[in-house]
């Protein structure tokens, strides 16, 4: 009967051990993974990061590294992947707050949230996308972004909002015209959003013959 209080109270804590799990999820482990790598992409440029300086950084095993990748080429792929949804997933939701029918609000939506989104994550978005191993031409991640702009153009063609030849070329022009203000204010230390964006879209709207 002695030894019973001690028993009882070793199976709290040996219930404990057995419920603490033992590695975390997958998608947590990838994610710290991203995040490490992410990290010191953007503060010692890919170059000078080895697989290593990932591993430690992330607190995990090498081999859990190459559980998820097979080199740094492949993390950079998923780097650029992730950043492409959330610039698209932003966009997407700034105009969905707009009524369907409503071109110039939803042009403006367009412009604000892209030029914002490209603010936020510029230092991401240079690592990722200005590496000397990346093709700069009909890549997917150029391809969705220019369709997502044209498909905003259509519906704002349909509802009747501006009249459009070329939607498809116009959505280049306006991407890159976005995307080349917003390296030039980060270029001059500017930084103010919201203004660039209200003259963006004031000259965007002027572009497809819409009121601005």
């Amino acid at each position: 009967m002695k030894g019973l209080p001690q028993a009882m109270a070793t199976v709290p804590a040996k219930a404990a051990r057995a419920a603490k799990p033992r590695t975390k999820p997958a998608p947590v482990r990838l994610a710290e993974l991203m995040a490490a790598a992410e990290d010191l992409f953007v503060r010692q440029g890919v170059q000078a990061t080895s697989i290593d300086g990932i591993v430690a950084q992330a607190g995990v095993a090498k081999g859990t590294f190459y559980h998820y990748f097979s080199s740094k080429a492949d993390v950079l792929a998923a780097l650029r992947a992730k950043f492409s949804q959330g610039f698209l997933d932003q966009i997407d939701q700034a105009m969905a707050a707009c009524p369907p029918d409503d071109g110039v609000a939803r042009l403006r939506a367009w412009t604000r949230a892209g030029v914002q989104a490209y603010f936020d994550g510029y230092a991401l978005h240079d690592v990722v996308f200005h590496d000397t191993n990346h093709p700069h031409r009909g890549v997917d991640e150029r391809v969705a972004v220019l369709a997502q702009a044209e498909a905003m153009l259509r519906q704002g063609a349909d509802a009747g909002c501006w009249r459009l030849d070329n939607p498809a070329l116009m959505a280049i022009v306006l991407y890159h015209g976005m995307h080349g203000a917003v390296d030039d204010c980060i270029a001059r230390g500017a930084s103010d959003a919201a203004t660039l964006s209200a003259q963006l879209s004031a000259m965007f709207l002027r572009l497809v013959g819409a009121p601005s």
